[in-house]
């Protein structure tokens, strides 16, 4: 199942530790298999007052997305992306095509 890398990052600088960051992520992504879906881009508001910037990274499974974040290559570039950028990472597994919103409700 699909599985993806979430950030909602704050007070976002662009400074040297971020522009090196960005410059590294990407290498890091393609041994796990794992591409950007959102990033950066504009963003229409239709409810609320959004502060964060949203990133989410698709994995081809919650197992390969944990191997990324844990990873040497990405780990020596969360201390870049510190230097700039507040917020919060997670993991979160995707729903396949069959999925209905009820879904959540059966706790069975």
């Amino acid at each position: 199942m699909t599985a993806y890398a979430v950030g909602q990052l704050r007070n976002v600088q662009m400074n040297d530790g971020i522009v090196d960051y960005l410059h590294g992520i990407d290498a890091t992504l393609a041994p796990f298999g794992g591409r950007f879906i959102i990033h950066g881009g504009t963003r229409e508001t239709l409810e609320g007052s959004p502060a964060d910037d949203l990133i989410v990274i698709a994995f081809p499974s919650k197992a390969a997305a944990r191997a990324w974040y844990v990873s040497p290559a990405y780990q020596v570039l969360v201390p870049l992306r510190l230097q700039g950028a507040e917020g919060d990472i997670y993991l979160m597994e995707g729903v396949g095509s069959e999925h209905r919103a009820t879904d959540i409700l059966d706790v069975g």
